[in-house]
């Protein structure tokens, strides 16, 4: 199999069908009906007749957050428990997977519209961004380590529950961890840096070639994206380049670099999980068999 697909839509599917299993999503952006070159969305061929939960439902110009995936993702769970097979998360949006393993209760954050202002007057200057940036960081530097700088949404949002609360995100997500009803094994894939960022840019490539401009122009004419919906990788990079913001070759050079900041940031997020179990990337039947193994050492 092509190197490419040595990941964790694949190394799913084949423990799926070991396990009796069901796979749940967990990520943020192939939630979205037409975005699936730009989110490398599993196809029906990838997922080998093994059902997958939470791929494919949202219209694009709709928004999501976290809360709503927890509810849902904990209603499949409970289901395919009931049909006696095997819950199986699959993906990399580290705040899906923190949800669900410490039984996260989310709490309401009353907004403070004044100083979301203040925060947007800042952002609409030059350099606006990192100025927000590093504010986060002095006042809640987990966070600063864990949100990638081009989620402006999160970015404020960080911001503002310390203006409103006093305390750092960080701080009321550990107030709010209730645990998990559910035994759970977590399983991290890690490669060579270098190997890795050739694996990034081979698949900007791939999808690319596959058609992404194309998608982006179609998905532009159709809806108007929601907030949550350009944060996926490569789409707002697209619409600069559609945009004449930026020139072809610029657009293809700036995904595959906040490609790559993307990963090790989701690196460093996953490293903070107690009692993750790292499989090396480059050996699929070495992967299988200690997923397998680990399994069913907890169920024996």
């Amino acid at each position: 199999m092509d190197q490419l697909h040595l990941g964790k839509t694949s190394l799913g599917v084949e423990v799926a069908k070991i396990l009796n299993g069901e796979i749940i999503s967990a990520d943020s952006m192939q939630i979205y009906k037409e975005m699936n070159i730009g989110t490398a969305k599993v196809t029906p061929e990838e997922m080998q007749g093994i059902p997958h939960y939470l791929i494919d439902f949202l219209n694009p110009d709709e928004e999501y957050n976290v809360s709503l995936y927890a509810e849902s993702a904990n209603q499949k769970i409970k289901e395919i428990l009931e049909k006696e097979k095997v819950p199986i998360i699959v993906g990399g949006t580290g705040l899906y997977v923190d949800t669900l393993i410490n039984g996260i209760e989310f709490k309401e954050i009353e907004n403070d519209i004044e100083y979301r202002m203040e925060l947007e007057s800042v952002l609409l200057k030059e350099n606006g961004i990192d100025i927000l940036y590093e504010k986060l960081k002095e006042v809640d530097f987990d966070s600063y380590q864990k949100i990638d700088k081009n989620n402006v949404r999160r970015v404020m949002r960080a911001l503002e529950i310390y203006k409103v609360t006093g305390k750092t995100k960080t701080e009321l997500d550990k107030e709010s961890q209730k645990g998990s009803p559910y035994d759970f094994i977590v399983f991290g894939i890690e490669w060579d840096r270098e190997e890795l960022y050739d694996r990034i840019n081979k698949r900007v490539d791939i999808m690319i070639n596959d058609g992404l401009v194309d998608e982006v122009k179609s998905l532009n004419s159709k809806y108007h994206l929601s907030k949550t919906a350009l944060q996926g990788l490569g789409y707002k990079e697209v619409i600069e380049y559609l945009n004449n913001q930026i020139d072809y070759d610029e657009m293809i050079d700036k995904i595959k670099k906040e490609s790559r900041h993307y990963a090790k940031r989701q690196m460093t997020w996953f490293r903070h999980i107690d009692n993750i179990i790292w499989l090396d990337g480059k050996d699929k039947d070495k992967m299988v068999n200690t997923v397998i193994n680990e399994y069913k050492k907890t169920n024996e």
